[in-house]
């Protein structure tokens, strides 16, 4: 029996978007304590976004220390990098991720030196941003890439988080400077998770962060929950919603 050409074509191009519609998008999270998978919330916002979670946070980690795995090549994979559609970062510790008073900032990502001053919060952010860009850029010449002889590469997204409430004041603001420098979206998990340092809770009369923490850390004189209560709990599952309400509006 003779197939014509065209009802092969056909078949052919059925197949192919089977397999195209069938391959997820795949996001990529770096982080320390607050977004290592113990947590839940990224891996359920992923869930609800119907996306693969790549989840690299390490608790007692910094953003220096992901500066270091990406400079040693040890982050992602090419395929991972290659599949993957968006970069996250909540790495939240209370340090200013924006103002260089100690000239740390160097013009290319290549010009940085390592390994890397572990206090040099706002060179490694400004690392890692310029080498994910630059990483996604040049997969225009890579002739492996799906992206191969595109005009821009791989469109590099990145996000930003806050700390998942408001206490830590000196990162959630220059987090946002950051964001605004580079245009970035910001996750903004202190304003929407439902509660403020600024006002004490009416019953206990302490900080609502307490009640969905599982330990403390004291700030300015100020007793907040410091680590939020993992696994399937509210506030696991708040913070999943406001991230996936945020990449709703980010992922293509």
């Amino acid at each position: 029996m003779k197939i014509s050409i065209s009802l092969l074509m056909w078949f052919l191009l059925g197949i192919t978007t089977i397999f195209a519609e069938g391959e997820k998008q795949s996001v990529m999270l770096t982080g320390a304590s607050f977004a290592t998978s113990n947590n839940g919330w990224f891996e359920f916002g992923c869930q609800k976004l119907d996306v693969i979670p790549l989840n690299r946070a390490v608790s007692g980690e910094s953003i220096v220390h992901t500066a270091e795995k990406m400079n040693a090549g040890t982050f992602y994979s090419s395929e991972e990098f290659e599949k993957n559609d968006a970069l996250v970062i909540m790495h939240v510790h209370e340090k200013d991720v924006f103002n260089d008073p100690h000239s740390w900032l160097r013009e290319k990502y290549s010009d940085y030196e390592f390994p890397m001053d572990m206090g040099n919060y706002v060179g490694a952010f400004d690392y890692v941003i310029k080498r994910y860009i630059s990483d996604c850029f040049n997969l225009k010449y890579d002739s492996t890439s799906v992206y191969f002889n595109t005009p821009h590469g791989k469109p590099a997204i990145i996000v930003l988080c806050t700390h998942w409430h408001d206490s830590r004041e000196i990162f959630n603001t220059t987090v946002r400077q950051l964001a605004e420098k580079w245009g970035l979206p910001v996750v903004e998990f202190d304003k929407n998770i439902g509660f403020s340092k600024n006002q004490l809770h009416p019953v206990s009369n302490k900080q609502f962060s307490l009640l969905y923490a599982y330990d403390t850390q004291e700030q300015n004189g100020v007793m907040y929950g410091w680590h939020p209560l993992n696994g399937d709990t509210y506030i696991q599952h708040k913070m999943a919603t406001i991230f996936t309400n945020s990449m709703q509006g980010i992922l293509p």
